[in-house]
């Protein structure tokens, strides 16, 4: 079939089912929000709160009309595919986002009595359910559309990055979209650098494992072991190597009034220590999983205790050397990177793109920050797989589950998930102006690297298109056209 006629067919198979909301007061109710909604502007969604919903009612997407409609830009709106549970007053339901694969579950609450004035509404993602599966594509498909979601995400101003699909070391397909440097007129490229966030962990977790397989750190450990002098020290004699890794060890985050006020003066990983290391445990240490950039900061700090080297070299030297990773690193804000793109971010829904400069650290941490490529991202997926960073037994040790995650498992440093019955490791990253996403597929070979200078979810939603859309049967598998 010709590429136009693939693609129409790729639409026509994602479309979602239509379905129907039931003649009641909640039904009614959700109809006319949905409407309001989906509309181009925040004036319907002004006038539908003014006459619908009722005083003191809770829910953020009733209340402040510009973060509504930030949401409505997102998502692209929002369609009906199933109706869950409905009474007079209450209904439950399924939407699908126009702007991506994403599930959003509904509840609304109405008065008993006329008008019906909404009471409460929420919306909150879930996984897909098995009963919507999306398409698996074959190459050709895949790239043809693929290269449309591409197209139209840059041309409205919703993706602005570099994507790269590789299978067995071979990039399968490449492209760039959009502007690193928009005053400059610099164009993106497969080979721009851009900042990655949180993924940084990914080569954290890599280091300390390579510590472990060399006998000179183990995950039962607290971390007192390898930082006698940590100020807190109740801390650090019950939170272990594998807490911190997973993070169960309940230490916190870095952001917030603390990090602003020294934003630019935390300029070592000893600094972040200096700052936060009298603070206690915010939980029981193994009792949860808690997102805590603040553990991958102490790790950091047992990598530069166990080898006497810097963060920054060691993970140079025994990580992105080894992998071939040429264009990756984490030299400060201020040192001219060539090739590094500009992150923008918008401020509000309507707001231009303006450099997120201001929000940035001094440098990158073993927490997260740096830059990097998509082509680099591969190779780093590719030394994983033919364990050239780590032998095998640690390589599964590494990316296998150990703790649940939001509806996934955390392994060390590795998001462990399925999407539609596949499975993938990896991690992505996102802050203002920037995000990222690897994903390896251990089983087919294949590896896919996102990465934008624009605001999450620019990447992430990219970066699903493609995980629920890819061949899963191996024997199909052709490259994609270039």
């Amino acid at each position: 079939m010709k590429p136009t006629i693939v693609a129409a067919l790729v639409l026509c198979l994602a479309a979602p089912s239509r379905a129907q909301l039931p003649e009641t007061p909640a039904g009614r109710q959700l109809g006319a929000w949905l409407a309001a909604f989906n509309s181009d502007s925040e004036a319907p969604l002004k006038q539908f709160a003014d006459r619908n919903v009722a005083p003191g009612a809770n829910g953020p997407s009733l209340q402040a009309t510009q973060r509504t409609f930030g949401l409505r830009q997102q998502t692209g709106g929002f369609d009906l595919r199933r109706v869950d549970s409905s009474t007079a007053t209450r209904l439950t339901a399924l939407l699908q986002e126009r702007g991506s694969d994403q599930i959003a579950r509904v509840v609304i609450d109405v008065e008993p009595a006329a008008p019906n004035r909404i009471t409460a509404l929420s919306l909150s993602p879930v996984a897909r359910p098995a009963d919507m599966p999306l398409p698996r594509l074959s190459a050709s498909a895949l790239d043809s559309a693929l290269r449309s979601k591409l197209a139209a995400e840059s041309a409205a101003d919703h993706f602005s990055g570099a994507v790269m699909v590789a299978r067995a070391g071979r990039a399968v397909f490449e492209g760039a979209y959009g502007m690193a440097d928009r005053e400059k007129h610099v164009a993106n490229t497969i080979d721009t650098r851009f900042r990655i966030g949180s993924m940084n962990k990914m080569f954290t977790a890599v280091a300390v494992l390579q510590l472990v397989q060399a006998g000179k750190v183990r995950l039962d450990a607290p971390l007192a072991t390898y930082l006698p002098s940590y100020p807190n020290k109740a801390l650090a004699a019950k939170v272990t190597i594998h807490q911190l890794l997973t993070h169960t060890g309940g230490t916190g985050d870095i952001f917030g009034p603390q990090f602003e006020a020294h934003r630019q003066t935390l300029r070592t990983i000893g600094d972040y220590v200096t700052l936060y290391g009298a603070r206690d445990l915010a939980f029981e240490p193994g009792s949860r999983f808690e997102y805590s950039n603040y553990g991958f900061i102490l790790l950091g700090a047992v990598i530069e205790k166990v080898t006497g080297m810097s963060y920054y070299d060691y993970v140079a030297a025994r990580v992105f050397a080894p992998a071939g990773m040429t264009a990756t690193g984490s030299l400060p804000e201020d040192s001219r990177v060539a090739g590094r793109s500009v992150g923008y971010l918008r401020r509000g829904p309507t707001d231009p793109f303006t450099s997120n400069a201001e929000t940035l650290p001094y440098r990158g941490t073993s927490a997260g920050g740096g830059y990097s490529t998509v082509r680099d991202l591969v190779r780093f997926a590719d030394a994983l797989r033919s364990h050239t960073l780590l032998d095998s037994a640690h390589t599964e040790l590494l990316t296998t589950g150990k703790v649940a995650a939001g509806g996934e498992q955390y392994a060390y440093g590795f998001f462990d998930r399925r999407v539609s019955g596949v499975r993938f490791f990896g991690h992505g990253g996102g802050a203002p102006g920037m995000n990222g996403d690897l994903e390896i597929d251990p089983q087919s070979g294949y590896v896919v690297a996102v990465l934008s200078n624009l605001d999450p979810p620019a990447a992430q939603r990219i970066s699903d298109f493609i995980l629920n859309r890819l061949p899963v049967n191996a024997a199909a598998v052709k490259t994609l056209t270039p």
